[in-house]
């Protein structure tokens, strides 16, 4: 083990002047993340933190103005074929940035669906395809997604995805095919070779709207996902919709957010209000799975998850003013 690893802290913390309102890992730069903040104003900030090996803590090295908060930010997956590190961020529109080794940050794309009017309805979400990086998808409050060509900057195609406010899209680990979730209760599958039908998967029993979708990085079967204002997490096998595979109940609080581990097939961190981080084994398919196998209390309300990709013995979480990595 290299004297860097070797006094690595299990839990590192980076203190934001604002609430933190959504975080992503770097797929690109180890120990490197960009951090949206919340502010009830139009102009809001995304900063770019990264741990530096001789301080051994985070040091902030950029920060840039932003519209609105960022609903979602994502950096670009890791074989995008482009020189500098690429970053998208949604809110009114979705941009496009380009961030250089000195992680100096430029605009390069500003995507607009409405071509009859500058303004568009906010974005809710998006996801970055990361089998053809050159394909994004978001999500809209107008009960859309927009499939987008982010090298010409231009629409794919859009459609009518839910009968309300849709608010997350995941791909899963194909060019094609993708998920969508929204104040509909219901959670329908796409596949951008055939529009004209897509697949119910799931529906909540009051349809109570479905916040956020995650789908699984190993097991393309598996989708989780949970509804507004509940404790529990759902997972669904997509061979046999309709009925969770699995849910996990051992939130003592709201849900906020879910991220399947990048390499494991079989789990999974859910964090939510009772200030916990937990991370779940889905391979015992009991329903419902009440104990997770890894718990960290913070201390405040979890907001925010992702595992990282490229590093996946450390997760990201936001959490008030703060985002905290933790060494799993």
């Amino acid at each position: 083990m290299s004297t860097v690893e070797s006094r690595r802290k299990e839990v590192y913390t980076y203190k934001a002047p604002w609430s933190v309102y959504t975080l992503n890992w770097s797929n690109r730069q180890r120990y490197r993340l960009a951090v949206g903040s919340f502010l009830e104003e139009y102009s809001n900030q995304v900063t770019i933190v990264q741990l530096d090996d001789d301080k051994n803590d985070f040091v902030c090295n950029a920060t840039f103005d932003h519209s609105y908060p960022a609903t979602k930010l994502m950096w670009a997956p890791e074989n995008a074929n482009c020189d500098q590190d690429m970053l998208a961020t949604t809110g009114d529109y979705l941009r496009l940035w380009r961030v250089d080794d000195q992680n100096k940050a430029k605009l390069v794309g500003i995507l607009n669906n409405n071509r009859q009017s500058e303004y568009c309805a906010p974005l809710t979400s998006f996801d970055w395809n990361d089998v053809d990086p050159n394909i994004i998808g978001t999500a809209s409050i107008d009960t859309t997604c927009t499939i987008w060509d982010v090298q010409a900057q231009a629409v794919r195609t859009q459609l009518i995805a839910h009968d309300k406010e849709v608010y997350d899209i995941a791909f899963a680990h194909s060019k094609d095919i993708f998920a969508s979730v929204g104040a509909d209760g219901s959670v329908r599958m796409f596949d951008l070779r055939n529009l004209e039908h897509s697949t119910i998967m799931y529906e909540t029993a009051e349809l109570t709207p479905l916040l956020r979708i995650e789908w699984n990085k190993k097991n393309p079967n598996y989708l989780a996902t949970f509804m507004m204002d509940s404790s529990e997490v759902i997972i669904i096998d997509t061979r046999f919709p309709s009925v969770p595979y699995a849910e996990l109940t051992a939130h003592r609080g709201s849900v906020n957010g879910i991220s399947w581990a990048p390499h494991s097939s079989c789990h999974i961190c859910t964090v939510g209000d009772d200030a916990q981080a937990l991370i779940w084994d889905i391979s015992q398919s009991m329903r419902p799975i009440e104990d997770p196998i890894l718990a960290y209390f913070s201390g405040a309300e979890v907001d925010q998850v992702q595992w990282s990709t490229t590093q996946p013995d450390w997760i990201g979480i936001g959490l008030g003013n703060r985002v905290q990595i933790l060494r799993v």
